[in-house]
């Protein structure tokens, strides 16, 4: 069984650290796995681990721009289109990885996973494949400084929830930021630290986070301020879809505690059957006959 890990999320949440610290992980723990780049913009230099599979083999954004004058947000578009035309280049790729742990790192747009249809129709084909598919998405614990922001990282991994339509976990990323580290002698938390109760509000969304009373921010300029912050607040209460997994890499066991949460999510492991050791006939097991 093949399993596929996309890492997603917007730009500057931490998915390509993550992606390097979950390989790593799972190599330390013996495990095969292996990097897919699908961000036509990377830099060979922005990997910690070389991709197996890199779609600037086929296709690279800087030969889009170039070629066809297409700004980056366009040019990312089409490179998405030309993967979709190619998907046989992708599939012959994937076809020397057996019983392998694929993680595609994904590029930082937020319309690719919230309007195209271009992952959608990826994850089919990985599917039909006979791969196990599910996917992250981060934002980072920066998002806690302005709720705002914060509630517009919610709709968006909802909105990339309801796109993709597969095993999905959400998860706050950097949370070293915002919560102390005893072994650290500045405390750590580079921005203060939060208590536990105020960060669990936004682990799990809590939308009074965002409703405002009147005469208060926002409502005395423009009242339809306060109409539309209910609007949004009465949104998540009703579909309360997204919570996050918290991620500090500087702690073993948080990136423990994400992966195992991926697994369960994927069924990791369920259906191997046991293998039998190469030396059952041989060595150690000689006086068992």
């Amino acid at each position: 069984m093949r399993y596929a890990v996309f890492v997603t999320g917007p730009a500057g949440a931490g998915k390509s650290t993550f992606t390097a610290a979950f390989l790593n992980h799972l190599r330390v723990s013996r495990r095969t796995a292996h990097l897919v780049n699908l961000d036509p913009a990377a830099a060979p230099t922005s990997f910690e681990v070389e991709p197996i599979i890199d779609i600037k083999d086929l296709v690279s954004l800087e030969d889009v721009m170039t070629e066809l004058e297409y700004g980056p947000n366009g040019g990312l578009v089409y490179c998405f289109e030309y993967l979709m035309q190619n998907m046989d280049w992708l599939e012959e790729e994937l076809g020397g990885y057996e019983d392998e742990y694929l993680i595609f790192d994904c590029p930082g747009q937020i319309e690719l996973y919230t309007h195209h249809p271009f992952l959608p129709t990826l994850v089919h084909n990985l599917q039909r494949l006979g791969m196990r598919v599910c996917a992250t998405y981060l934002i980072e614990s920066q998002f806690m400084e302005d709720r705002y922001k914060f509630f517009s990282g919610v709709l968006s991994a909802m909105s990339a929830m309801v796109n993709l339509e597969i095993p999905w976990i959400n998860i706050m990323s950097k949370m070293d930021l915002v919560t102390a580290n005893s072994e650290d002698e500045s405390g750590g938390a580079r921005n203060g630290p939060r208590l536990r109760k105020d960060i669990a509000r936004y682990l799990d969304p809590d939308p009074l986070l965002l409703a405002t009373r009147r005469n208060q921010e926002g409502n005395k300029e423009n009242p339809r301020f306060h109409a539309l912050n209910q609007a949004i607040v009465q949104l998540i209460e009703d579909h309360p879809l997204v919570s996050f997994l918290p991620l500090d890499l500087t702690n073993p066991d948080s990136l423990e505690t994400v992966i195992s949460h991926i697994d369960f999510t994927m069924q990791y492991g369920e259906d191997e059957e046991p293998k039998e050791p190469h030396d059952l006939d041989e060595g150690d097991f000689q006086d068992l006959e």
